[in-house]
């Protein structure tokens, strides 16, 4: 029973009624030491007397001094306190004045319910106990951070593997003032012979002391330090070899000597050593970490870049010649492997079939999705007689829906055919930005026309609707197709005179500036090394595609 009152938190109660207050003592004296006071000076009075409370519950309403305003009076000398406000008004302004500013924990209207009261306060005092036990963790983490401050900053200098092996065993020896000291890693659970060395540059001797191999090896063995004291030509030297061990991991080991009688480890130094210790394994952990994650990111690399090939010829990388048309094509992923796609293919009955997808998302999986998206595309388009673009759009849909609503994925596309004997063009698009078409002969005066027959993206509904639209190409007339990586670039400004920022998109209307800038015939080329010119990051994929009525 001592025990237990001995691990009472303190708690006081203030309220002017002295119902209350005798309430309140009878809800919480049995699990804290309870402190009563009528008022605000009596409870200063207790508080200056027994100090730091754990949790005080006070009333708002009361005479000289409120509630809120003596919570705020105790903020400073006790931080850590959890303070509670009662109140049976409404004093919206002081209550949100004192919640705002750190003072009050919670407060509770009147009438209370002593069951929802017990539980805020066990809560709070939960909150109080874990709070105290921090500041305690950190009182010795900052303790012990000041002593070993030349250690860690010496180790964290470096992140490459054989640096911070070598690091470490200089610094432990330049620390605690070794004549020499040696360290030897462990990899794949194989002691290392090869031992990384530190040698104290004024001694003459210690490049001639036996290493301490069996004591090594029975470290190695036990994971516990070792201490052995042997003579060199009647000169005393002691070796204290301790493990490097992070998370259970034995990573290396360490051999520090010193030289003459006077120099013997004592307990306070193996405790700083040993301490020291952990810090130097988790450093060592960390550049081997960093070492795996560097060879890792190295082989990825070299993974990604045999994608990118494999993606950069899923696309075509011929374009057909078609007499009365010119064809132009380009993409470029934002990283090795992108979502954005485009397709140029030519039916066996003539007609002219243009695509141009983005896969949303980048990276790995938008390639993915890219290239199932394309290989059905292809089937499809290798029919004997092709579906109509919309029913095409319908069957793409039915194949990749389920993949990509369990992805959380969906795909943009324009997907055109254009017979070359009638110079028809008939389009579906699921949800990408709108195809653009002008005449050469009017390019100055007149502004783009926008094909605006559009449904939703492929991937949302299971089941796609959309129509197709419908018009009839002239010669002179050029047909653009482009993802939002293009429209969407930053970096411009005042392209068409209007208040634009320095960081504003390109968007169509900048595009369509672009393309009137152009001095000659439309080349994508050119065309996309001037958006990249004035792009610094490339943030997404960036594809274009034009058909050009010659």
């Amino acid at each position: 029973m001592t025990d237990k009152k001995l691990d009472k938190l303190k708690l006081m109660v203030v309220d002017d009624e002295l119902d209350n207050l005798d309430l309140l003592y009878r809800t919480f004296w049995k699990d804290f030491k309870v402190y009563r006071a009528n008022n605000a000076s009596e409870a200063l009075a207790i508080l200056e007397k027994e100090g730091e409370m754990a949790v005080i519950i006070s009333d708002q309403r009361m005479p000289d001094i409120n509630g809120s305003e003596l919570l705020s009076l105790t903020v400073e000398r006790f931080p850590d306190t959890i303070r509670i406000l009662l109140t049976g008004f409404t004093d919206v302004e002081d209550l949100v004045d004192a919640i705002n500013s750190g003072r009050v924990f919670k407060y509770i209207t009147k009438p209370w319910n002593p069951n929802q009261l017990q539980l805020l306060v066990k809560q709070a005092s939960d909150t109080y106990r874990l709070v105290k036990k921090r500041v305690a963790e950190l009182s010795r983490a900052l303790r012990r951070e000041s002593l070993f401050n030349a250690m860690t900053k010496a180790i964290r200098e470096s992140l490459d593997y054989n640096n911070m092996l070598q690091k470490v065993v200089a610094t432990m020896g330049e620390t605690f003032a070794a004549h020499n000291c040696l360290l030897k890693p462990v990899e794949d659970d194989l002691l290392i012979q090869q031992p990384f060395c530190y040698q104290n540059p004024q001694s003459e001797i210690c490049n001639l002391l036996p290493e301490p191999s069996e004591l090594i090896a029975e470290v190695f063995q036990t994971q516990h330090y070792q201490i052995t004291e042997n003579f060199y030509k009647d000169i005393p030297y002691q070796y204290l070899v301790i493990p490097l061990i992070y998370q259970q991991h034995l990573l290396a080991i360490v051999a520090i000597c010193k030289l003459g009688s006077d120099q013997i480890w004592h307990q306070e130094d193996i405790q700083l050593i040993t301490d020291v210790s952990e810090q130097a394994a988790l450093a060592i952990s960390q550049a081997k970490l960093y070492q795996s994650l560097q060879e890792k990111q190295q082989q990825i690399h070299l993974e990604l870049e045999v994608a990118r090939q494999i993606q950069h010829n899923i696309l075509r990388q011929t374009l057909p010649e078609i007499t009365g048309v010119k064809i132009q094509a380009c993409c470029y992923p934002a990283k090795e492997v992108g979502g954005d796609f485009f397709e140029v293919f030519v039916h066996a009955n003539g007609d002219l079939w243009l695509a141009v997808g983005d896969v949303s998302g980048k990276g790995v999986p938008a390639a993915l999705f890219m290239a199932s998206t394309i290989s059905l595309l292809r089937r499809e388009l290798s029919q004997e007689v092709p579906v109509e673009p919309n029913v095409m759009m319908q069957n793409l849909n039915y194949a990749l829906s389920d993949d990509l609503i369990s992805s959380n994925y969906f795909i943009t596309m324009v997907l055109a055919r254009y017979h070359p004997s009638t110079r028809e063009l008939v389009y579906a698009n699921s949800g990408h930005i709108y195809p653009f078409m002008w005449s050469q002969k009017t390019i100055f005066n007149d502004s783009p026309h926008y094909l605006k027959v559009r449904s939703i993206p492929l991937g949302i509904l299971p089941k796609w609707q959309g129509e197709s639209g419908r018009l009839i190409l002239a010669p002179g007339d050029t047909l653009l197709l482009a993802s939002d990586g293009i429209t969407e670039a930053t970096g411009w400004e005042n392209l068409d005179n209007s208040r634009t920022t320095n960081r504003s998109m390109l968007n169509q209307a900048g595009l369509w500036q672009l393309i009137k800038k152009q001095t000659q015939s439309l080349n994508l080329d050119n065309l996309l090394a001037v958006i990249q010119a004035n792009n610094d990051l490339q943030e997404d994929d960036q594809t274009i595609l034009c058909l050009e009525i010659l």
